[in-house]
């Protein structure tokens, strides 16, 4: 059945937007869409493949939307095993996303644990980031990371374990498998620049896409949703926009103060051969 037969495909809404990717993976009635994300970015198959999670919702947020304000939308679940998972869209690139990522997978694991507990009851904390910039730089497109020891890399402190999944590669990368690899439907899905045609395959092919699909389609027809949306993509144009003056601001503030030095030099005596040897880089 082609659940696109009635409806004007979903992709003119970001999934990756926060509030939407909250909305449709992160409340109670979101575990089928969630495991199947879970599966994917973890490589869990057949016999291995998680079979449920409890997802930990936050409600606080969406009249701090509604206000034009910021605050933290991420995903918390819990696996069967007592795992906690966070999963955090991040779609400007701050320059931070390292200690972004280790601060709130901290809280994450400090938080799992009550007053009077021992701290072998800390759970194992996994950190899933999904990116839209190209982060780690000389990675793949999904990087996970460990606590190793240096000269024995099968020898782990712990099992966390920290994942990036960067969006940008996603759209550089030949050779897409949406057919036998699960996390390429995911991605294709979640891409606001795929094509409606990708987006159909892969929502008719896989059964967790489907649902998030219908939990998409279903959260934008409350009105109180579609502000909050709206709200929170605001507040993403307007970040990366920030973001962007701040950079372009201290270039030109870079290259003013590079020119004041080299006329400084140049007042001082040096030939421009001298300036070029000892401050050329």
């Amino acid at each position: 059945m082609n659940i696109f037969s009635n409806h004007e495909p979903f992709h003119r809404f970001n999934p990756l937007n926060d509030y939407l990717f909250y909305k449709v993976m992160g409340e109670k009635g979101d575990e089928k869409q969630l495991l199947g994300f879970l599966n994917a970015v973890l490589g869990r198959s057949g016999k291995e493949q998680l079979k449920s999670v409890e997802i930990l919702e936050n409600k606080t947020f969406p009249k701090k939307i509604a206000a034009g304000k910021s605050c933290v939308l991420d995903v918390l679940a819990a696996l069967q095993d007592g795992t906690r998972v966070n999963i955090e869209v991040q779609l400007g690139n701050e320059r931070n996303m390292d200690r972004r990522s280790l601060f709130y997978m901290s809280k994450v694991y400090a938080e799992s644990l009550d007053e009077g507990q021992d701290y072998r009851d800390l759970p194992n904390v996994i950190a899933i980031n999904i990116v839209d910039f190209d982060y780690p730089q000389s990675g793949s497109l999904h990087t996970c990371f460990h606590l190793r020891e240096d000269n024995d890399p099968e020898l782990a402190l712990t099992a966390l374990e920290i994942h990036f999944i960067s969006m940008v590669k996603w759209r550089k990368l030949e050779g897409r498998d949406v057919q036998n690899d699960p996390l390429h439907r995911w991605l294709a899905w979640f891409d606001e620049k795929s094509s409606s045609e990708l987006i159909e395959e892969v929502v008719n092919m896989d059964g967790a896409i489907a649902e998030a699909y219908r939990k998409l389609e279903e959260a934008m027809q409350d009105r109180d949703a579609y502000r909050a949306y709206w709200a929170e993509r605001k507040f993403e144009h307007d970040q990366v926009s920030r973001l962007n003056s701040a950079r372009d601001e201290g270039f030109e503030q870079g290259i003013e103060q590079g020119e004041r030095k080299i006329l400084d030099l140049l007042r001082s005596g040096k030939s421009p051969e001298e300036i070029i040897r000892d401050y050329g880089g």
